[in-house]
């Protein structure tokens, strides 16, 4: 394995986050269990979209409908799922795959790996005496670091981060930038939060008394398991005085709002924007489409999906999948769309009808005269 650099010197590569290694496409086929078709001593250090592919890249095919940029695409070499494996045009020396998208996953992990911090703590941190943080455990400049919090073995601390008193982080987490922890939060292993996240946030908690609203304390914890992936930007409430839960395994996109005592089952996709209201159980492996919102207190069926920009105002099936607002059966959403967008045709042919009736009622009257 070497150095893109010395494999690819003269291209002007758009800017690599982290720089990369070069692999062969023999390298690529034994890490993902595919096959070459063609020059498998070719090299590349990056992966990229048929449009945007130059000579020293491998170019990616994962589905049909970008097979018109196949004759156009630069690349030497293709990443290509067996079922389109046999398309002509475009670059002849290719890396055969069962699932394009999944190689790409695994290929990316090898050419761009994340480089490891070198542990300790930066000069301008501030951790309580009374903290723990691992002896191989990195802490960037600016980060706070409250009594009695944990921060576990090879977990990294990024700039200006915020971990209450009691904060638990376990072993090889990624906490970047900005992100907060409030107290009474306990994040297992291997957990990543993208920039700006809150977690432990007060959840909105509030009684009617004269007129006002008086905020209830909001005394419970909040529970992050093991890798869990939560976007930048995300808020996650404590309970009120029981849990909120994230699962094992679930992964959250960007500004997704979790409300108190929340529980998600683990292995569950949230994307971008989701609301969830308080107390709401959601089962496994459940996924919930962008902008979807949940009313409070309900229960969602291991493995339902629910569309994007759904309204959820009452219980979801196991297995069922539901859009719209309010959210029902998808099925029955799409037929009600369907005659929707015939009303304008039929309220004209109901015109045109009542037009006539008038006419003939005219003449009936006429006639009687």
């Amino acid at each position: 394995m070497r150095r893109c650099r010395a494999a690819c010197p003269e291209r002007a590569a758009p800017v690599i986050p982290r720089e990369a290694r070069a692999l062969t496409l023999a390298d690529a086929a034994d890490a993902t269990g595919g096959r070459v078709l063609g020059d498998e001593r070719i090299a590349f250090c990056r992966i990229a979209p048929l449009h945007d592919a130059g000579p020293d890249d491998l170019a990616l095919l994962a589905d049909r409908r970008y097979i018109n940029e196949l004759e156009d695409c630069e690349a030497r070499a293709l990443l290509v799922s067996d079922a389109l494996s046999g398309l002509p045009g475009g670059p002849r020396d290719r890396v055969v795959v069962r699932d394009a998208h999944r190689a790409m996953a695994i290929l990316l992990s090898i050419l761009h790996a994340e480089p490891r911090s070198r542990p300790g703590v930066h000069e301008t941190a501030v951790v309580h005496p009374e903290a723990s943080v691992g002896a191989t455990a990195f802490v960037g400049p600016g980060a706070v670091i409250e009594a009695h919090a944990a921060v576990g073995a090879g977990t990294r601390v990024g700039a200006n981060c915020f971990l209450g008193e009691g904060v638990r982080v376990g072993s090889g987490c990624r906490l970047f930038p900005n992100v907060t922890v409030y107290s009474g939060s306990t994040l297992g292993d291997r957990v990543i939060v993208h920039a700006g996240a809150c977690i432990g946030v007060d959840g909105f908690g509030y009684v009617l008394e004269d007129g006002e609203h008086v905020k209830v304390p909001q005394v419970g914890e909040c529970v992050i398991e093991n890798d869990v992936e939560i976007g930048a930007n995300c808020a996650i409430d404590r309970g009120s005085i029981g849990k909120t839960r994230i699962g094992a395994g679930t992964k959250l996109d960007n500004l997704v709002h979790i409300a108190h005592n929340v529980v998600i089952g683990p292995r569950c996709m949230v994307v971008a924007q989701v609301g969830i209201a308080g107390s709401t159980r959601i089962g496994e492996g459940v996924l919930l489409g962008g902008q979807a919102g949940l009313v409070g207190h309900l229960r969602i069926g291991a493995g339902a999906r629910i569309g994007a920009q759904a309204g959820v105002i009452s219980d979801v099936a196991e297995g069922q999948e539901v859009s719209g607002y309010p959210a029902r059966d998808h099925r029955t959403y799409l037929k009600a769309m369907a005659s929707l967008m015939r009303l304008p045709r039929i309220l004209r042919r109901l015109g045109r009808l009542e037009r006539r009736l008038s006419r003939q009622s005219s003449r009936t009257r006429g006639d009687g005269e």
